[in-house]
This record gives structure tokens, sequence and C-alpha cells, in this order.
């Protein structure tokens, strides 16, 4: 077996480019891939069966997993294409009324920022970005700046649990208290978190909770899911209204997932692979994997501090090893950068616009070794400095 840091070969990643961007899209292993095409022969030789006989109980196996993965009833699971899709799903859902707030923070990530500015205009509500500083000092700075701005009209809390730009883990538990005791509703984007940091969500007590499993768990491209507390399911609306409960085969388990989980014909191998790509993790030590990359990034922090003068955003000691982190570049031509470093270097590493700045958001996985830092960082010596 591979040593847990260096597993290049168990990836169908290209031999010439060093991969360190594994926060967009992911990168799924050879065996957990290989499942998914194996479910998608298996549709392909009989799709009546799979998707009408077969389609509700596979489903509910894979939600058990999942659920025992998230510690989560996997009845308030439901599979989804993406984190996006699930955060569309609830926003589109919520009675907003005219005056009413839905307060998150300046470092979401883009497509939900403009998800919530889109939803409010069309009810007349008010989108609230809370400014957090960096570099973020402590979870407790974090805390104040959101809820400086919460006032009494404030109805919806979003936030993301690992942001998207700025790689901070925001101390979502604690927000979450806050807005429960307040009557305010809680929207968490985890789209980086689930395979990044261990999760509990019925202890978390989010309303909802948006996860990516294509991300850091290493499931096929396509594979999320939205849990929502039991007492918030009923008033979620399908953003594909298809035959639910109301379908030949009549009512299923709930109506969440009657109107949720079937939503017309669609592959769902994606979604049935993750169990493929919790067994990865397992067997391969994840959590000395995840250990593995906060010491590759943290020498790598080390070296571009002091070479290059590049500072973190993150928080400071993490209880759990992240694998992704974010530097403030000098002013600088981000998307000229991000393309020379790989025109000429075959280093793929997004440099990402915000708040003015450009950031370098950096991705270490289990792929990934101190050589491929070392190359990232002797470039961006040679082109920042030139």
């Amino acid at each position: 077996m591979p040593a847990p840091h260096d597993q290049r070969d168990l990836f169908h990643l290209r031999k010439d480019v060093v991969f360190l961007n594994h926060g967009s899209f992911g990168a799924c292993p050879k065996p957990v891939l290989e499942t998914y095409q194996r479910w998608q022969r298996e549709l392909e030789e009989e799709p009546v069966e799979f998707l009408d006989r077969r389609f509700d109980a596979l489903l509910a196996e894979a939600r058990t997993a999942l659920g025992a993965f998230v510690s989560a009833d996997p009845s308030d699971l439901v599979f989804v294409p993406n984190a996006t899709t699930a955060m569309n799903t609830v926003a589109r859902s919520l009675a907003l009324a005219p005056g009413d707030e839905v307060l998150s923070t300046d470092h979401e990530y883009g497509a939900v920022d403009r998800m919530w500015r889109l939803v409010c205009a069309e009810r007349g509500a008010r989108h609230v970005r809370a400014p957090v500083e960096v570099p973020v000092g402590s979870a407790e700075d974090v805390i104040e700046a959101v809820w400086a701005c919460r006032t009494p009209k404030t109805r919806v809390l979003s936030l993301s649990h690992i942001t998207s730009p700025t790689a901070v883990h925001f101390p979502v538990a604690e927000l979450v208290r806050r807005a429960r005791e307040a009557g305010i509703l809680t929207v968490v984007d985890g789209a980086h978190a689930p395979g990044q940091i261990p999760l509990d969500l019925e202890a978390l007590g989010a309303d909802f909770y948006a996860g990516n499993c294509h991300k850091w768990m290493l499931a096929p491209k396509g594979a999320g899911f939205l849990h929502a507390r039991r007492e918030h399911q009923h008033p979620l609306k399908p953003l594909v209204i298809s035959w639910g409960g109301e379908g030949a085969k009549g009512p299923g388990p709930s109506p969440f997932l009657d109107d949720h989980q079937w939503q017309g014909t669609r592959d769902i191998a994606a979604f049935l692979a993750v169990q493929a790509a919790i067994r990865f993790m397992e067997e391969h030590d994840w959590n000395i994997v995840r250990a593995r990359c906060r010491e590759f990034l943290d020498g790598f922090s080390e070296r571009v501090q002091k070479e290059i003068g590049l500072q973190p955003l993150s928080l400071g000691p993490d209880p759990w090893p992240l694998q992704m982190r974010a530097f403030t570049l000098p002013p600088c031509d981000g998307r000229a950068l991000q393309q020379r470093l790989f025109d000429r270097w075959y280093i793929e590493v997004p440099v990402i616009p915000w708040n003015n700045h450009s950031l370098l958001r950096v991705s270490v996985q289990s792929y990934n070794t101190p050589q491929d830092l070392d190359a990232l960082a002797e470039a961006l010596g040679k082109e920042i400095r030139t």
C-alpha cells in the first residue's frame, strides 16, 4: 500500500502537472472511480430494474453510509449534485418578506453570494455581508464580527463551514447556537468540510447543512448532500417538481425524500459511489493523511513567508488539520499569474480575487509531496519578483 501521504499512482492525475487545486473540483481515486463506473454499467444493463425497482433501496444504503460518516439520521439527508444545488433549494424555499435580512460574511463562495443577492432582491429582503478581517486572529474575532451585524430583522444566518476563497475554518457551532437562541434560521455551506474535518451534524444543530462528497471526501463529481432538521423539511420545495410520492409506487419514506430524491431520470452512480469513497479513506488512514497534509502546508507557509513575504489568512492553531490554505499576494494580475504558473511551471493552483486582493489558495491532498510545494515556492519566487 502506498504511504498515506504519497498516493499519486492511485489517481488519474496527469504526471506532468503539479496539482495543488483539489479544493476546486477534487480528484477521485481509481478504486472509487471504478465503483462509480460499475454502477453506471449496472444502470445501462437493465435501466428499468435499476431506476424503478432498486432505486429506493440503493439510495437508502448510500444515505446510511453517509449518515454514519457525518453523524446524521439518514432520513434527514438527501443526495444532490453539489452544495450549490442544496443551498439554492433552501434559499428558494424560505418565506422571506420585505424588510427581512439574510446575514452572511464577505468570505462566502461567489455563487452563494450571488444566490442570496438575487433571492433577497426578488423578495424585497436585504442581504447583509459581515466583514471579517484577515488575517483572522481567533474564533472569537469571527463570532463577534458576524454577530455585530445581527439586527432584529435578521431571519437567516448563512455561513461557510470552511470558506472557499480564504480557506478559513469558521466557528459555526457557536454561531449556530447563538442563532438558535435568537430564533434565526441557520444555513451552513459545508462544501469544503466533509473529508477535511470530522462532522457531527446532529451535534452542530444547523437547520440546513449543504455538503459536497466530491471534494475532500473523494467521491465522483456530482455527489453532494442536503441535511435538514426534521422540523424544517416540510417547507423545502424541490428545485425540480417530479412525481415524488404521487408516482406509481405511491408515498415513500417521507415527503422530504419523496420530493428531493426522485427528480426524473438521472444517473445516481456518483451517489452510490460515496460508500466506496468512505471505505477508501478508512483503508488509507485518513487521519494520518490529513495531519501530513497540514505538515506540508506548514512547511510551505514558513518558506513563502520568509522568502517572499506571503501571509496566510487562516486562524491560528486548529484542532483539525485543514488541507487548504490561502495567502495574500502582492498587487498583481491574478488571472495572468495563475496562467503563467500553469504554462511555465505546470503547476495547477488558483489565484482568487477577493475584496480587492489576489489570494493564492493552496490545496494539499494525499497525492501531493513536499516536492510539489517546493516547486510552487520556487515558481512564485521567480514570478512575483519579475
